[in-house]
């Protein structure tokens, strides 16, 4: 069997199996959570009035089978793209009209980007206007959704076509070590945008106001210098713009660092809930969580680069996923496409120990919490917060341990309780 022929079947093959599984995963969490509907876990019956333990349930259940729709939708794409011939087609067709050389390959990103972005408009729009419309946490206009989505492709064609072209000028130009260059080019691109992406593009999206309630300043000030931890700045994120969603979070490198709360966060919370939630971001800072995450991403995107540097001087890589190289000119769009394309099919079955990994990380963050503040105040929080953003109680557990990058509520809380 000729190497194309078996990537073909391998390919096929992890992403048969890959949907297989989403969908077995899918339908035991909607199966799960639909049979424990009518009963609040015993564990939440003072807390949670069963009311919005309902709504929990069947708002998991409308965004998991608009997920269900997705997936197949995903699949179906990424199939007429590849072993269909969708993506050799696009490549011929623009090849003819621009021939071979940087233009021609830039126009292949960019088209393949806005198809697949018109593909995906449909389901956004429904999410949005529909799921999150129906359970009363859509604050979006139609305006302003339209308005986010001209600015978002306007800043990814601002910000990505320069980083896109200098990396495919070194895949032609930096000889057989240019994955080396483009992945050290890479990681200087993300780190550049954790410095300019709080003051530059966040504010494109949302308004950022300083914290103006000063005993609430005072106290975040005070848990913020206990932990070691300094800050550019505290600032409130109109969220409430478009979501009834609350959250918080730091952004930022270096000195670039903030902290950001959601303006319905604070509407929902306590000070001193306030402080427990800030205190277990600042557990991730203090086991160094963002730093273990960055360089796992880093060992990560340089793996990938070494090996797209090797498939894509392989003719099987290409011919064994529907695509037929230029015999003249560069291919390296087309083997940047195809890698982005099919990586993440293969990849789909690590990622259990990644969540594995954010769960550990999350329970460490809660226990440095209650170490700082108060226990009680984190479940009180905590508990607001899956009941306000209509979080799930009772999750199938296999779900969980597949997908779930937090601990469920059940497991989160019970540590809490005999914590404190």
């Amino acid at each position: 069997m000729d190497s194309s022929l078996l990537l073909t079947l391998a390919f096929a093959l992890a992403l048969l199996g890959s949907l297989a599984t989403r969908y077995w995963l899918a339908t035991r969490q909607i199966r799960h959570v639909a049979r424990h509907r009518d009963a609040v876990p015993a564990a939440f019956a003072a807390t949670v009035s069963l009311t919005s333990h309902q709504k929990a349930a069947d708002y998991t259940v409308a965004k998991s089978r608009l997920g269900l729709l997705e997936m197949a939708f995903g699949a179906a794409v990424l199939l007429g793209w590849t072993l269909l011939g969708g993506l050799d087609v696009l490549n011929r067709a623009l090849v003819s009209w621009l021939g071979t050389g940087m233009t021609q390959q830039l126009a292949l990103l960019t088209a393949f980007a806005l198809i697949g972005g018109l593909l995906e408009l449909p389901f956004s729009l429904y999410q949005t206007f529909v799921v999150e419309q129906r359970f009363g946490f859509n604050k979006t206009t139609p305006a302003l959704w339209l308005a986010d989505l001209v600015k978002s492709t306007l800043l990814g064609a601002v910000i990505g076509l320069p980083i896109t072209a200098l990396i495919l000028w070194l895949m032609g130009a930096a000889g057989a070590t240019w994955w080396l260059w483009a992945w050290g080019t890479w990681i200087a691109f993300n780190m550049l945008l954790l410095v300019i992406y709080p003051n530059f593009i966040a504010p494109l999206f949302n308004k950022f106001q300083p914290l103006e309630d000063q005993a609430l300043r005072q106290r975040v000030t005070a848990l913020m210098k206990r932990c070691g931890f300094a800050a550019k700045g505290l600032f409130v994120m109109d969220g409430s713009r478009r979501s009834a969603h609350a959250n918080a979070y730091f952004t930022g490198f270096g000195a670039a660092k903030r902290v950001v709360f959601y303006d319905t966060l604070l509407a929902k919370l306590s000070p001193a809930e306030v402080d427990a939630v800030l205190a277990h971001e600042l557990g991730h800072f203090k086991h160094r969580h963002i730093v273990k995450r960055l360089v796992l991403m880093f060992a990560i995107s340089l793996a990938g680069f070494a090996l797209l540097g090797w498939l894509s001087t392989r003719l099987w890589f290409f011919t064994g996923l529907g695509v037929r190289p230029n015999l003249v000119g560069p291919n390296d769009a087309l083997a940047l496409l195809l890698f982005l394309l099919t990586i993440p099919v293969f990849a789909f079955f690590v990622s259990p120990l990644m969540a594995r990994v954010s769960r550990k990380h999350e329970f460490e963050a809660d226990a440095f919490a209650v170490s700082l503040t108060s226990g009680r105040e984190l479940s009180g929080a905590l508990l607001k917060l899956y009941e306000d953003n209509a979080s799930t109680l009772t999750p199938d557990p296999m779900y969980v341990r597949f997908y779930y990058s937090h601990p469920p509520a059940s497991e989160r809380l019970a540590r809490l309780e005999a914590a404190t």
